[in-house]
Order: C-alpha cells, then structure tokens, then sequence
C-alpha cells in the first residue's frame, strides 16, 4: 500500500524533477490510498494556479486510488504524531492515514525527512 503526499501528487501533476519517482506508486491505483486532507491540499493548490476545471480534473485523478476520510480516530492518532514529529496538522493526518494502512508515505516534504516508514526524496 502506498499513501503518496500533496507534495508529490504536486510535482506529479507539474512534471517536476522528481514526478518518476511518484509515478509508480500514482499509477498503482489498486494500492493506493488517498487521505482526504490531500484532496484539499491539492485542489486549492491546483486551482490558485491553473484554474477550478483543472483541479477538478486533477482530483477526479486523484480518486482512482482509495480516499480515506478523516474520522476520529485517525483524528487523535494524527495529533499524537504531531506532536511527536512535530508536525503540521494537514502533514500528520497524512501520516497517520498511512500508517493506519500499513503503507509507504512517498513525499519530497522536508518535514518527513527522518520519520520511520516514509519514502523521502529531497525536492530538487
């Protein structure tokens, strides 16, 4: 299972440097699980720059992988992450959806950057 970022689904989308690397587990719909606090991210992000159309089209991509929403426990186990890790809200939610699925979190997040279970790249 893999539970791939805003970050990544970002650089993905703009075909940045590292959009290969993300490529694999994007297209791997049948493993791929989607918190949906990264539905947000993306579609604001998305829109601001390219337009509700886009976006829309970029979320309708997003939703060929499992969207899981934010319920309560996931809710308190991603506050426990945060603080922790000492992470943002939106990035431990994202680590705890992962986590609660047993999957490989793919990011180019710097805040990720030493967290055990995550598939870090540096942003180029």
């Amino acid at each position: 299972m893999n539970v791939v970022d805003s970050s990544g689904w970002l650089e993905y989308f703009a075909d940045g440097p590292n959009a290969a690397v993300f490529a694999k587990p994007l297209q791997a719909t049948s493993t791929l699980i989607i918190p949906s606090i990264s539905l947000f991210e993306v579609f604001k992000r998305v829109m601001t720059q390219r337009g509700e159309d886009i976006a829309l089209e970029a979320v309708a991509m997003m939703r060929q992988g499992r969207v899981v929403p934010l319920d309560d426990a996931l809710a308190l186990d991603a506050a426990r992450l945060s603080v922790e890790h000492r992470l943002p809200m939106a990035d431990s939610i994202i680590l705890a959806t992962a986590l609660a699925h047993r999957a490989t979190l793919w990011t180019q997040d710097a805040d990720f950057e030493n967290v055990r279970g995550v598939h870090y790249l540096p942003k180029q």
